[in-house]
């Protein structure tokens, strides 16, 4: 069993402050949620692509492209690769209702938050990006959900590359916040001839960023800076970002590329963060398997 602890970003430190000084209430329900971690090579070591979530975000200020599950994620899609009984078994989870809304919500905020479409018109194609006004006014219509997304893939006879899919990771909200999300985080190459770009008019920051250079500059506000958002501004990667984000960009590091990242074998049990106090100040504590998407060993928070 490994134990590690994180700082808690400062929007949280009240909500955490008042859970202890008024003790432990009914925890919130939380929302189900995907994210998908975008991953290519690169000469430094595996390279990710990070945005900035404003509103104190629970999936992190900094994190993967990700959200909430809509009604349409249960809709009825066109569906390559792995069938929803084998994905179930792979997620461990038996509800296949809710397996096919996490994997088609993946997708779907994956394509509105970069334009990045994991799709194709058969189990070996996957779609080009053609017309970049096309697809972001698309974009812009399912996040606004004018247009559902199944609706948009049966236009252009598209279904959807599950394949293309890895679990990597599951999570729930500490029982403090006051919003939860059970989570389901997801890795994906990126695929030919799509890059992913901003959602107009709502994106503020997104770029690719080195695994090991972001952990190696964790301790300082290098990213934050350079994210420059006022909630990001001279605060450390724990300050800004989620202990799942953080310790699958641990696993990124360690990897030996790509491949490698995607191949390694798993234990996807359910990680709950649990808050600690410790001399005044307050942390999250994880707790997970030796074969968890990080197995790092406990640090203190002194010397993270």
């Amino acid at each position: 069993m490994v134990r590690r602890i994180f700082e808690i970003p400062p929007h949280q430190i009240t909500t955490a402050e008042n859970w202890v000084t008024f003790g432990a209430r009914t925890p919130r329900s939380p929302r189900r949620a995907s994210s998908v971690a975008l991953i290519r090579d690169s000469a430094n070591g595996v390279e990710t692509y990070l945005t900035y979530r404003p509103g104190g975000s629970p999936l992190g200020n900094v994190a993967f492209p990700g959200g909430s599950h809509e009604e349409s994620d249960r809709a009825t899609y066109h569906w390559f690769g792995p069938n929803l009984s084998q994905w179930s078994k792979r997620m461990d989870v038996l509800d296949q209702r809710l397996v096919q809304a996490h994997i088609v919500c993946a997708i779907r905020e994956l394509f509105e938050e970069t334009g990045i479409l994991l799709a194709g018109t058969d189990e070996q194609s996957v779609v080009e990006m053609t017309d970049a006004v096309d697809w972001m006014n698309a974009r812009e219509a399912i996040a606004v959900q004018d247009l559902s997304f199944d609706e948009f893939l049966r236009r252009r006879g598209l279904g959807l590359r599950t394949d293309l899919l890895r679990p990597v990771s599951h999570w729930l909200n500490p029982n403090f916040a006051l919003r939860r999300f059970d989570t389901w985080y997801f890795a994906a190459t990126i695929p030919n001839r799509q890059e992913p770009t901003l959602l107009r008019g709502k994106g503020k920051w997104g770029r690719w960023n080195v695994a090991k250079q972001v952990l190696a500059e964790r301790e300082s506000s290098v990213l934050g800076d350079l994210v420059g958002q006022p909630n990001t501004v001279g605060l450390k990667l724990s300050q800004i970002s989620y202990p799942a984000v953080e310790m699958i960009l641990e696993a990124m590091s360690d990897a030996n590329g790509v491949v490698a990242y995607l191949s390694r074998a798993r234990a996807l049990d359910l990680k709950h963060p649990d808050l600690l106090v410790r001399d005044g100040h307050y942390y999250l504590e994880v707790l997970g398997s030796m074969s968890a998407e990080s197995s790092r060993p406990w640090q203190s928070p002194a010397g993270r």
